[in-house]
């Protein structure tokens, strides 16, 4: 009896046996129930939803395209932001269209500014914002940006001041 016992043991504990390249790996069975078998094949596929998109707007080219369709309200504070801008940077800087938004560059780029539904943003890069935290605790700010509500005077000798510094950190 004990040798019985002795031979399942090792019988159960045996390495299964290597198979040949020949005879590959077993392969499962897939279960067929009556549905999946009166089914065709091409039901068997997921149907790709896809969404009736209206007319995707293009990315403006030019800032005169920028410009073009920014709301008028928008629009006056955004040429009053452009101006101080242009104001301060040398004469060769150029207004270009970087992610999608205006910027000034010169060299490399110095500002972006954007017009939005209730406001108007700067983007002079975050290290630039730190230093003016303080003249800038009356306006929403995150980490390079800064908004300047629609309904507020703009803070035109802050910006020139802002881009200023900005040049400077350029070189």
């Amino acid at each position: 009896m004990d040798s019985e016992i002795n031979n399942f043991y090792h019988y159960c504990m045996r390495k299964p046996a290597k198979r040949t390249a020949a005879q590959g790996r077993p392969r499962r069975r897939k279960k067929t129930t009556a549905k999946t078998a009166a089914r065709p094949a091409a039901h068997k596929r997921r149907a790709v939803k896809t969404k009736a998109s209206p007319e995707k707007k293009l990315a403006p080219q030019t800032v005169e395209e920028y410009f073009a369709a920014v709301p008028a309200p928008s629009r006056s504070v955004m040429n009053q932001i452009r101006e101080a801008i242009r104001s301060v940077v040398p004469p060769e800087a150029t207004e270009i269209i970087s992610y999608k938004i205006p910027a000034f560059k010169h060299k490399k780029v110095l500002v972006w500014y954007a017009a939005f539904a209730n406001h108007c943003s700067l983007f002079p890069t975050a290290a630039v914002i730190e230093q003016f935290k303080d003249e800038l605790k009356d306006f929403s700010t995150s980490k390079g940006t800064i908004h300047f509500p629609l309904n507020k005077p703009m803070p035109i000798d802050l910006i020139k001041t802002m881009v200023r510094e900005r040049l400077g950190r350029t070189g």
